[in-house]
């Protein structure tokens, strides 16, 4: 049996530290050392005006910073780093490697695995999809009927459908392609409410599934076929669906030709997929260029994470400081705030990549762990999450890190973006500083309230501060910083797997969802199918309900 990370050496001096913070304060630390922003804070990119990660309102010291530091180091987390862009088996429970920074890998560098240059596989492919979106962008790949295709409708669920969609919506002042759609959830009002505002004779559909057996993707496959089937006739399947798959028998099967299906492989997991052919929606809404720009930011990000002292290691230092929490402060949560409206989806990407990564009970051994691994992941852009629920996050008894996350410039440089800007700005302030209760009382009496019913409100009016949080601030939202931003938390979450021992490239929790589901759904078919007593009793209230 392997030594129990509680019991390592550096686990209990985070502990040991934790207790001697009992009473750090924000405020008193800012007072204290007028350097603390600058000393927790790193820059990246050109003389460091790409990216600034603002970590000075936490609950740490240079003494956490330090132990924090030791812990990735006791972990392994640099053998861990060195074997995934190796190309080594890291996802243990199904003997794979995790290559997914081998597919925006733009350096000369091979890198083979059992023999193959994955990285030439990988970019023969990517030429195929970006050389396909390029051709739907310019009308030369069009429909039956010789229409260009207008509109584009991704179907695919999870990763095949979240990194991408996100990607998509977070670079909207870039496109200049066909309009994009998702269609993920199998419920048919997805689908009917997309497809109603099209034209079959001028709609392409992109069948996501790297084994083309998803069921609510094929399901909504096999739905948008019929449609268009209705509409042009089955002739018309051909030019008018392509496949993302590693299944090209069944993509063929389902009546789309094999130059139309682009591979993906086990060695990149579906909330890792955007940088593949899974990204054929981005490169069709904004172009090639901008595609290989964004893949740049990521493999900015990969070099910086592969080579960078873990004291100046983006990815690393926002992992530790997510451990920190999650471990050793009992916050069980994390949100973010992305200020841009553009980014309305990102919070659910990274929701996935997360939670779905380093939500596991066990180790990579198989032991079961006795200490707390992913937070929730939760958000909405701001400012609209301010009037919804940071109410709780300032006043509410729990402690909930947050990501604040903002651009310095936007395509609308005016007073809206100061406002933005200054809202994002002053509600990491806010969290992090508060309010006395006797400067709320001043506030009031200084405003003409009379004292009593001053004294009344005070306790309602204070903040306690101490909230913490990290303020990523990138020059502009564009494909390369988008990019950097994905891989960040793409390598974040690797980092924390690596320190907890678990392994964040399987999800078995998936599995057994849909193994359930798919004995339900011939009960609800068949009466005679055997169901758990919980089961059929909704089966027969389901059955009831519809026969009234």
């Amino acid at each position: 049996m392997t030594r129990k990370l509680t019991d390592s050496e550096a686990w209990r001096a985070l502990q040991a530290h934790r207790a001697s913070l009992a009473g750090f304060s924000l405020r008193d630390a800012f007072a204290r050392d007028e350097r603390r922003f600058e000393r927790f804070s790193r820059r990246f990119g050109a003389a460091g005006g790409e990216l600034l990660i603002d970590f000075s309102k936490h609950l740490i010291d240079e003494r956490a910073l330090e132990l924090l530091l030791d812990l990735a180091q006791a972990s392994g987390v640099r053998a861990r780093i060195d074997a995934m862009f190796a190309g080594a088996r890291i996802n243990v429970t199904e003997d794979r490697a995790a290559l997914h920074v081998a597919l925006r890998d733009l350096s000369p560098r091979p890198l083979v695995m059992d023999g193959i240059d994955v990285k030439a596989q990988a970019a023969a492919v990517r030429e195929r999809f970006l050389d396909f979106a390029e051709r739907v962008r310019a009308g030369a790949a069009a429909g039956h009927t010789g229409a260009r295709f207008s509109d584009v409708v991704n179907l695919g669920i999870g990763g095949s459908d979240l990194g991408p969609q996100m990607m998509v919506q977070a670079l909207a002042p870039f496109h200049d392609g066909p309009r994009v759609h998702f269609v993920a959830n199998v419920d048919p009002a997805h689908l009917d409410a997309t497809l109603r505002r099209l034209d079959p004779r001028s709609t392409l559909f992109i069948v996501a599934s790297k084994t083309f057996t998803t069921a609510e993707t094929m399901a909504n496959a096999r739905a948008a076929r019929a449609w268009l089937a209705a509409a042009l006739g089955e002739a018309a399947v051909e030019r008018h669906f392509v496949a993302v798959s590693a299944n090209a028998r069944q993509a063929a099967a389902f009546g789309i030709a094999a130059d139309r299906v682009f591979e993906f492989w086990d060695w990149v997991g579906g909330r890792y997929s955007l940088w593949s052919a899974i990204g054929l929606p981005i490169a069709i809404a904004v172009g090639r260029a901008r595609f290989m720009e964004m893949l740049a930011g990521a493999h900015a990000i990969d070099e910086h994470f592969r080579t960078a002292p873990f004291a100046d290691n983006l990815p690393v230092l926002m992992a530790l400081v997510g451990l920190w929490y999650v471990d050793f402060w009992g916050a069980g949560t994390l949100s973010i705030a992305p200020y841009s409206q553009h980014l309305s989806r990102f919070v659910a990407h990274i929701q996935q990549l997360d939670m779905e990564s380093n939500g596991k009970r066990v180790t990579v051994d198989g032991e079961v762990v006795d200490y707390a691994t992913g937070p929730v992941v939760w958000g909405e852009p701001g400012t609209n999450a301010q009037h919804a629920y940071f109410q709780w996050l300032q006043q509410a008894p729990a402690l909930a890190p947050v990501d604040f996350i903002v651009a310095a410039e936007t395509e609308y440089d005016d007073d809206r973006h100061r406002m933005l800007v200054a809202n994002c700005f002053a509600q990491s302030a806010a969290l992090a500083f508060g309010k006395a209760r006797q400067e709320a009382r001043a506030e009031m009496i200084a405003a003409g309230v009379d004292e009593l019913h001053a004294e009344r409100l005070a306790p309602h009016r204070e903040f306690p501060g101490n909230r913490p949080s990290t303020t990523i601030l990138v020059r502009r939202f564009d494909p390369f910083a988008l990019g950097m931003l994905t891989a960040l938390y793409e390598h974040k979450v690797f980092v924390q797997a690596s320190i907890w021992n678990i392994n964040p490239f399987d999800q078995w929790g998936v599995e057994l969802g849909k193994s359930i589901a798919a004995r339900v759904a011939a009960a609800l078919a068949d009466s005679a199918v055997p169901l758990d007593a919980a089961s059929a009793g909704l089966v027969a209230a389901w059955r009831a309900m519809r026969e009234r």
